[in-house]
């Protein structure tokens, strides 16, 4: 019996030696788990960082390229996030998720003061005139349709001997100046009642001063509505009538014109060079010719911003009959550009040529194109001592 007791111990203790390995094995091939902190490891292991998905993307949000929607900010708790996934404002990249893409910025309809009254910053220049409608209003002329512009009338070419300015019906017409109402109604362009006028309602302003001895007149068109009379003395800013589309007119708008005596004769000119620019605001006047000098009629021309990348369009005077300055001899003129750098574009010979100008508040910016013989910027000579302008308006006589 002893000898079977001491067998039997013997198995126990081989079987307990092997259970006992056997946990061994299997507990050294267990993981750690990496969320335990090691018994070395100090406090602050617990709030290490963890990817950034477990720290910012609850599993009931949106996928992850909505992240940057979150206006939500983590807690001191949170794990860090990563820089890449962090929203914050200034970080512009993020914000061209979290806004549209920007379209292109509207065109306002607001306009600066004008200069005072006259505004001559050069010997040659001849600001003289008031915008005919507020400055509240739109006041600049129309850009496919300026002066020396050209209109195909039943085959029969007809220029276009003033600008345009686009207005609402109703809107108050003010005179540009001081001076006597000469003619008031239908017929100015007979100067006898006619109510197949093409200027349908309109008053002609004969003015109190002038242009180097010269008397100047201004002219008023497709009115609905005329407030003054033949004979009344009128005051700048003094409203003679209403914007309408009397005549030929396609819609509501005034047509202005300035005309400038010479041997009792009275010439159209650009208005554009006598209106008064904006403040901070500048006008380009150019001559467009072929190589051989040559006038180039009816050549659009690109005018660039350099800050802005706005592009104006303007053309050339349709023929060699439309009135130039005298001292400018220009084919193309267009005010009220904001003074800063620009880029001319015109189309010759089958390229496009450009130069760099810059535009100055309140004066006229030059320049001469030659065909292949490309740009000038220089101010022409003076050509004559009767060419010379003054500094304030003559008084007529």
């Amino acid at each position: 019996m002893k000898k079977l007791a001491a067998n039997e111990r013997l198995s126990i203790y081989l079987r307990l030696i092997v259970v006992i390995s056997a946990l061994s094995l299997v507990f050294l091939s267990l993981p750690v788990n990496p969320a335990l902190p090691a018994a070395s490891a100090p406090a602050t292991a617990a709030t290490a960082t963890l990817d950034p998905p477990l720290a910012i993307t609850p599993t009931n949000t949106a996928p992850a390229a909505q992240a940057p929607l979150r206006t939500a900010t983590p807690s001191a708790s949170t794990a860090t996030p990563q820089p890449a996934l962090t929203v914050s404002v200034s970080n512009p990249d993020t914000l061209k998720f979290v806004f549209p893409t920007q379209g292109p910025l509207p065109i306002s309809l607001w306009r600066p003061p004008p200069y005072d009254l006259p505004w001559a910053p050069g010997p040659h220049d001849h600001f003289y005139f008031a915008r005919p409608i507020a400055a509240n209003k739109v006041n600049w002329p129309l850009p496919d349709y300026r002066y020396g512009g050209t209109m195909d009338d039943n085959d029969h070419l007809t220029i276009h001997t003033g600008i345009d300015i686009e207005a609402p019906f109703g809107t108050p017409v003010l005179a540009a100046g001081d001076g006597t109402v000469v003619w008031a109604g239908y017929g100015l362009e007979s100067m006898s009642h006619n109510p197949n006028d093409p200027y349908g309602m309109a008053v002609l302003i004969r003015h109190n001063f002038g242009y180097q001895g010269n008397r100047l007149d201004t002219v008023y068109g497709h009115m609905s509505e005329i407030d003054v009379v033949a004979g009344e003395k009128v005051k700048v800013g003094t409203r003679i009538g209403l914007v309408g589309e009397t005549g030929n007119a396609t819609g509501p708008h005034l047509h202005f014109e300035v005309r400038v005596e010479e041997n009792n004769f009275f010439y159209f000119q650009n208005p554009e060079l006598w209106l008064v620019p904006p403040q901070g605001w500048g006008i380009l006047v150019g001559r467009v010719m072929d190589s051989w000098g040559n006038l180039i009629h009816r050549l659009d021309i690109r005018v660039t911003s350099k800050t802005s990348d706005q592009d104006w369009t303007v053309r050339t005077y349709g023929n060699e009959t439309v009135k130039s300055d005298p001292y400018y001899q220009e084919n193309m003129v267009l005010s009220d550009l904001p003074a800063g750098d620009y880029t001319l574009s015109i189309p010759y010979g089958g390229g496009t040529f450009h130069q760099d100008i810059t535009i100055y508040p309140g004066r006229v910016s030059y320049y001469t194109f030659k065909g292949f013989y490309l740009f000038k910027t220089q101010l022409p000579p003076t050509q004559a001592p009767d060419f010379l302008g003054t500094a304030t308006p003559t008084p007529a006589h």
